[in-house]
């Protein structure tokens, strides 16, 4: 802030500009909103530099991609429990409706996986940076694709099942490409829920990274318990088990599969985390824990809309498991406790030589 004697108030007031000399970038030159108010000696909050508007818009982009996530869900519900049974109103529509319609429900699972991997990409540049980021990444895309690859050829880990359509394309014929990037987006969000919430209160690294892996790992799998029924049990399935299991049409195997993938991907994630310092209060994990209520809601909603009402108890179990963990987990992190700023030189427009923008 500058600090200004009587009689250079209306000059000031008449420029608009106030200098500011800061610890990293030496001189900067913010506009004010309004300068001086007439008569008095505040000086109005100035509007944010350049710098600041700048640093602005991939927060912007993020969260725009996020909305998109959100609402591509709602718009696939819609379709799903709304629109395909009643195929009449499907015939009402005009040939360019129907063709759009067939695509929407086609493109509709892409659509949504993609925009929720972007979204948490973002977020994790903006909160975690780019190296961290890809020491999820990489381990969680990679690792989940062979575990997919290997269940889908032996059985193991998840059950003896098969891919439908409607999730993209799938490598080596197998598994649809978005599925990898699902297990990294909601396994960053659930491993981030408890690996932040538990940073501020743990002072021995490794028992936090253990029970962020463990805990972590449930999380995903509690998500499974609404999601598994509603992709392969309802009237429009994604994915089948060949083999009938004996929890709800799916193997117990299946949710030990989902917790032990989960773990491998998010213990190398750890491991190559080790030694990096990182706390997140609940701001930060707001994110992490709309993601993943929205996706557990997706999977809840055609679940229990869809299917009979013995589905409540897997629903009842994710809930237990699941949402409630992570609602403790994201309240229960706090929120930055307030320090002293930077100092910061003031300086006079007195000793500050320089020409300005009339």
């Amino acid at each position: 802030q500058a600090q200004l004697s009587e009689t250079q108030k209306p000059r000031f007031q008449s420029l608009g500009w106030v200098f500011v000399k800061t610890r990293k970038m030496g001189l900067k030159i913010c506009k004010l909103e309004g300068g001086m108010e007439q008569g008095s000696s505040a000086i109005l909050p100035p509007r944010p530099c350049m710098s600041a508007m700048k640093s602005s818009a991939p927060l912007l982009i993020e969260r725009s991609i996020l909305i998109g996530h959100v609402l591509s869900m709602l718009f696939g519900l819609a379709g799903l429990l709304v629109v395909l049974p009643h195929p009449d109103w499907i015939l009402a529509l005009p040939p360019a409706g129907r063709t759009l319609f067939s695509w929407s429900m086609a493109g509709g699972g892409v659509v949504y996986i993609l925009l929720g991997t972007l979204g948490m990409m973002g977020y994790g540049v903006r909160v975690l940076g780019w190296g961290r980021l890809l020491m999820f990444l990489l381990p969680a895309a990679g690792l989940s694709l062979g575990s997919e690859l290997l269940g889908t050829s032996t059985g193991f880990p998840f059950g003896h099942y098969a891919y439908l359509e409607g999730l993209g394309y799938k490598i080596a014929g197998l598994v649809p490409f978005t599925i990898p990037l699902s297990w990294f987006y909601m396994g960053l969000a659930c491993f981030l829920l408890v690996y932040g919430s538990l940073g501020a209160r743990l002072t021995r690294p490794w028992l936090r990274s253990l029970l962020a892996v463990g805990l972590g790992a449930v999380l995903l799998m509690a998500w499974d318990l609404a999601l598994d029924p509603a992709m392969s049990q309802s009237p429009v399935p994604f994915w089948t088990f060949q083999e009938l299991g004996a929890f709800f049409g799916m193997p117990y195997r299946n949710l030990a599969g989902w917790v032990g993938t989960g773990a491998v991907f998010m213990g190398v994630a750890a491991l190559l985390w080790r030694g990096q310092g990182l706390v997140l209060h609940r701001g930060a994990l707001t994110t992490p824990l709309i993601v993943y209520l929205v996706n557990f809601g997706f999977g809840a909603a055609i679940t229990l809309t869809t299917l009979d009402s013995r589905y409540w108890i897997p629903i009842g179990l994710g809930l237990g498991l699941g949402v409630l963990p992570a609602f403790v987990l994201w309240w229960t992190a706090g929120r930055p406790v307030a320090t002293a700023s930077a100092p910061t030189t003031q300086v006079s427009l007195a000793t500050v030589q320089a020409t300005v923008k009339p």
